[in-house]
């Protein structure tokens, strides 16, 4: 019953980029982005905070293993420059697309001090569909694992696209970096119902891959090993909307 119920729905949204595409279809101007140096160290989470921005999300656990607890933090701007008040077509309005910063400091266990480890800008990508749900959920978009923490990003048109998928990254302190250690993503196609996913273990070099429908509970699963390779870091994700794995 539940995948019936689901059916319907998937074909009920299906409707609307059927008929609203080429409204959708629009060229904005998404003012340009000047990014602030954050300072190197904190005694709080706030004090990362640079004039102008907000502390959107504050997450925290021990991700270098010394029994301290640090800091995973993301940032967003408030300037209502960024923020686009009417255009034509199909969309979010307002449409804001203030930018996102993602960083990391460490906890000095003897001055209790935070240390800032990572500022990166393009993980958490700026925003620049409005008929696109925001890709970073405040509520889920952090974390902390094992030794580790994931950023989850999301994709979802109203209008204008088929494709809908999540996207989850796991990362791990290792050798002075953030390393990526897993890689998973599950898509599914609101016009066809097909379902796919990814899953890759960087530590094993196991990969999964798994096809099905949204009507079956069944789905065929394939295993392949992932060829030896550079270590990918954080940094070198890039756009974790576009990232596609090496397989």
């Amino acid at each position: 019953m539940a995948r019936c119920q689901a059916r319907f729905a998937l074909c009920l949204t299906a409707i609307l980029p059927c008929f609203a595409s080429p409204a959708a279809a629009q060229d904005l101007a998404i003012p340009e982005v000047t990014y602030p140096s954050l300072p190197r160290q904190a005694q709080t989470a706030e004090g990362f905070v640079p004039l102008g921005w907000t502390l959107e999300v504050q997450s925290s656990g021990d991700l270098n293993r010394d029994g301290n607890p640090d800091l995973i933090l993301v940032l967003r701007q408030n300037n209502p420059a960024n923020v686009i008040e009417d255009f034509e077509g199909l969309g979010e309005k307002p449409f804001d697309t203030n930018p996102r910063i993602l960083a990391i400091a460490f906890r000095d266990g003897l001055s209790g001090r935070f240390d800032l480890q990572l500022e990166n800008h393009t993980l958490i990508p700026g925003r620049t569909e409005p008929v696109a749900d925001d890709p970073f959920d405040k509520e889920r978009g952090i974390a902390v694992v094992r030794d580790g923490f994931q950023v989850r990003l999301n994709w979802f048109m109203i209008a204008g696209g088929w494709e809908t998928f999540n996207t989850t990254y796991t990362f791990r302190h290792r050798s002075g970096g953030f390393e990526l250690i897993g890689y998973d993503r599950k898509e599914t196609h609101r016009g066809s119902g097909d379902m796919t996913s990814l899953s890759i273990n960087y530590l094993t070099r196991k990969v999964k891959k798994a096809t099905g429908h949204i009507s079956r509970d069944a789905e065929k699963t394939r295993w392949q090993t992932l060829p030896q390779g550079p270590v990918l870091t954080l940094e070198g994700v890039g756009d974790g909307l576009s990232f596609e794995p090496a397989l």
